[in-house]
């Protein structure tokens, strides 16, 4: 805790006291109870003071003094509530204390409120007179909230993990060291389970606990049983841990050596040997590295050669700076060499940490351009200058608005774990792992929704996102000839997938990639799009068959384009058509009409035959109401004597409408006149909306409601308009031709 934060909670302590005496119309136990939690609270033991306090409040909800000093209490532990009590506590009682803007700027900052943190603490700087000392720590308190509020809007791409509850506690775990192999894990807690722990925190006859009250730091150590689990941790208690703090440090010389720290003599450094299969009694290092003042965290060099430290010792006031020594084979480590400006600020720089390789320095500072508390900062090696180059702040997630320390690469390099208090953890530290987001590779085919098996080939696929710090983010690729496609896009968010052919726009999906952290993921993903073949559709532009007059048998080259229209129907089971007959003016409209029926039906009749199902044909006769050529010659007039195809649609082969209770479909239509006769077939119908262009130019949409009780298809083109509705077993239509010439059609299915 900052100097600021404790002189204000002493002389909120104070107040509280003064509070506790001179309210003697409260019930005895709750005088009582407030005052152990003041009691607590004064010493800094905010896990003895919480449970006083909320007896206080469980009988008078509205306690201001209470809840403030709760509010505080609970900073260490759970941080909106925190907020949400020191909120209500100010709510209740503006001047509840006359520190609260300080505290409420405090508990703002910490739950990432960063804009109100900082207005909070100018209106509380506002207060103090020109001289008072306390305006450069909230100065420095000020700029940490400006600090975050850059670092959290630019985030990295991290995804950042809690190592679970084996590990982690409701207590404080730290200082996490892995092994070589990556299998076992070293760590720092101040759980239940440390040395001498009889009982809770606040028993006084508990040997466990700290001038805090909270336990003494003990090293524990855990095994991996696989990437996502750890074995129950098993105290070092023995040789290792003293009657005070001990933490871990490093591994090192091929594990067989432990760094560690042990809070003798104000805080040294020690080492220990493994022999057989335990630690050897740890003996301190040399007084070139240990001295009267704090030494905490160290590194030492795989060559044995150099340790860097973390060290009070050279500071007018006890803060810590990183430090270098370096020793000859087999001898004391000599004089300790600062690590420069560009590393050590006025503010405590601990934790350091070297790469493989050396080139990168990983430390922690409470100085720089830190989010608040300590974060995690890296230096490369000048080697030119021979010196460490500028701070780097890690970023958030890495870093958050409270402390983030102890920041160690896994034996690969590849990701990283560090301790840290954050929002969502288990209480007070607990020890993360920090990953890199990696590409997943997304591989897959696009597939008609109509039959769920026709592949598309040729269809453009675009994967667009944006990173953690939006920055926008587009995959990109090409259906082969099986239909098939792959791109490897950034994991851990939800791209929107526009899926299109030839230029055009078929529909957009949305589709999340979880989290991968290595480069191996492979996500299977099929896409099922609502298309037709249009390159097929404009073969039928082509493929009119003809009769001889007043005739509806078909001719033996009618055999042949209507075994075309087949193969291309059966290798587009999507699509649907309707067969409209025509005839010439040789006789009357009615008699036309009739006759114009009968030749679709021809059609109809033999690709039925020929294994397309009636749900995908509808017939229409036109008779001699749109010719193609004018009737005035015996060439003309055969050219009106025709059948022709019509891609009107698609509609799936399986499926149920959403109540379960039946099915619709399209079937075969016949208008005769103004008498209009519908034969319906049962088939299932998928809800939403299609669109298709023919080769004539004539548009043709279809809409199937959500419970595919009814469908609606519209065409446009050069010879005309149509409008039709399907419901339940009804039809209703609108025609009108080219000429304007008006059609209305009605039946019912029976």
């Amino acid at each position: 805790m900052d100097n600021l934060s404790r002189r204000l909670l002493q002389a909120s302590c104070a107040v509280a006291l003064s509070a506790t005496v001179a309210a003697p119309a409260q019930a005895q136990s709750t005088r009582k109870d407030l005052k152990t939690g003041n009691k607590f609270f004064e010493q800094e033991n905010y896990r003895a003071a919480l449970p006083y306090y909320e007896k206080v409040l469980a009988k008078d909800p509205n306690n201001a003094k209470a809840l403030f000093n709760a509010g505080i209490s609970y900073m260490s532990f759970d941080k909106e509530k925190a907020s949400d009590y020191i909120y209500k506590a100010q709510k209740l009682k503006p001047k509840v204390s006359k520190d609260v803007e300080y505290w409420l700027g405090r508990v703002d900052h910490l739950n990432y409120n960063f804009d109100e943190a900082v207005a909070h603490f100018q209106a509380y700087n506002a207060t103090l007179k020109k001289n008072d000392q306390r305006k450069e720590e909230l100065a420095q308190l000020i700029q940490h909230s400006k600090n975050a509020k850059v670092q959290f809007n630019s985030p990295k791409d991290i995804f950042v993990k809690n190592l679970g509850p084996t590990i982690n506690t409701q207590y404080s775990e730290h200082s996490p060291v892995i092994s070589s192999d990556d299998k076992l894990l070293i760590f720092t807690s101040r759980g239940e389970n440390v040395t001498g722990a009889a009982g809770k925190p606040s028993d006084k006859k508990n040997k466990a606990i700290a001038a805090d009250g909270e336990y003494y730091e003990d090293i524990f150590e855990s095994r991996r049983i696989d990437d996502e689990n750890w074995e129950k941790p098993r105290s070092l208690s023995g040789v290792l841990n003293g009657k005070g703090h001990d933490a871990s440090t490093q591994l090192f010389d091929n594990d067989t050596k432990l760094l560690m720290y042990r809070n003798d003599n104000n805080g040294d450094i020690f080492v220990s040997d493994k022999s057989g299969g335990d630690w050897s009694v740890p003996k301190p290092l040399d007084s070139n590295i240990n001295s009267k003042s704090y030494e905490g965290d160290a590194y030492i060099t795989p060559d044995g050669k150099t340790i860097y430290f973390a060290t009070g010792r050279y500071s007018e006031d006890g803060t810590l700076d990183l430090y270098y020594s370096t020793r000859a084979e087999g001898g004391d480590f000599g004089p300790a060499k600062s690590l420069g400006a560009n590393i050590n600020t006025k503010y405590d720089d601990d934790s350091p940490y070297l790469s493989k390789d050396g080139k990168t320095l990983y430390f922690s500072s409470r100085g720089h351009n830190t989010m608040g508390g300590y974060d995690i900062f890296k230096s490369e090696w000048d080697s030119v200058g021979r010196k460490w180059g500028a701070a780097q702040n890690m970023g958030y997630p890495v870093n958050t608005p409270d402390d983030d320390s102890y920041y160690r690469l896994s034996p690969d390099g590849s990701y990283a774990y560090l301790s840290s208090y954050r929002i969502g953890g288990y209480g007070e530290k607990d020890i993360y792992t920090i990953n890199y987001i990696k590409n997943a590779n997304i591989r897959g085919k696009v597939f008609s929704a109509q039959d769920s098996t026709t592949v598309i080939p040729g269809v453009e696929l675009v994967f667009s996102g944006a990173q953690a710090d939006k920055t926008a983010l587009s995959f990109r690729d090409i259906t082969k000839p099986d239909g098939s496609y792959q791109v490897a896009v950034l994991s851990g968010r939800t791209y929107q997938v526009a899926v299109s052919k030839d230029g055009k726009n078929i529909e957009t999906q949305e589709f999340p990639v979880p989290v991968s952290t290595n480069d191996s993921t492979t996500i299977t993903k099929n896409f099922y799009v609502k298309y037709i073949d249009t390159t097929s559709v404009g073969m039928f532009a082509t493929k009119n068959i003809y009769f001889d007059t007043d005739k509806y048998k078909l001719r033996p080259e009618s055999i042949t384009t209507l075994n075309e229209i087949s193969s291309i129907l059966t290798a587009n089971p999507g699509i649907v058509i309707s067969i409209e007959g025509h005839c010439d003016s040789r006789n009357t409209d009615e008699y036309n009409m009739v006759l114009g029926d009968n030749r679709a039906k021809a059609a109809f009749n033999y690709l039925k035959k020929q294994g397309i199902t009636e749900t995908r044909m509808s017939t229409v006769s036109y008779g001699e109401r749109r010719p193609a050529a004018p009737n005035d010659s015996p060439e003309n007039m055969q050219l009106n004597r025709r059948d022709e195809f019509k891609v009107v649609g698609g509609m799936p082969t399986t499926g149920t409408m959403n109540n379960g209770t039946g099915t619709t479909g399209m079937g075969s239509t016949t208008t005769t006149g103004t008498t209009t006769t519908t034969t319906r077939t049962s088939a299932p119908l998928v809800p939403g909306k299609s669109k298709v262009k023919m080769a004539d130019g004539t548009k043709v949409k279809t809409k199937v409601d959500e419970d595919s009780d009814k469908v609606k298809v519209k065409t446009k083109g050069p010879s005309g308009e149509t409008k039709t509705t399907t419901k339940n077993g009804e039809l209703e239509g609108k025609a009108k031709d080219a000429n304007g010439e008006k059609t209305k059609i009605k039946a019912k299915n029976d």
